[in-house]
């Protein structure tokens, strides 16, 4: 972790699960439902979620919570995909649908 980086208690657990043991990996996710396009608090989410995978070496999963199909599309699914991307992020392996 970079020591320009400020702790906080996310980090701080991490660490703390790192390095005793409890966990040997940071696997995290980011969980849009696709029926609408994201706002600034799904950008905080995307920060967060891939930020610390990124921070620990680990990985982050786009997982799009379908529950409520009627009101799901792809053109949302597409501009989601799009939005991580833009903020600068990659997610890891194949993206998964719940």
């Amino acid at each position: 972790m970079s020591a320009e980086l400020r702790s906080n208690f996310l980090r701080t657990q991490i660490q703390s699960d790192l390095e005793a043991g409890r966990t040997r990996e940071v696997v995290t996710r980011f969980p849009p439902e696709p029926n609408g396009f994201l706002h600034i608090g799904h950008a905080k989410s995307i920060t967060v979620n891939f930020g610390l995978a990124e921070q620990f070496g680990g990985r982050c999963h786009l997982r799009f919570d379908d529950t409520n199909p009627e009101k799901e599309s792809q053109e949302f699914i597409d501009s989601i995909e799009e939005d991580v991307r833009w903020l600068g992020y990659q997610w890891s392996g194949e993206v998964r649908f719940a």
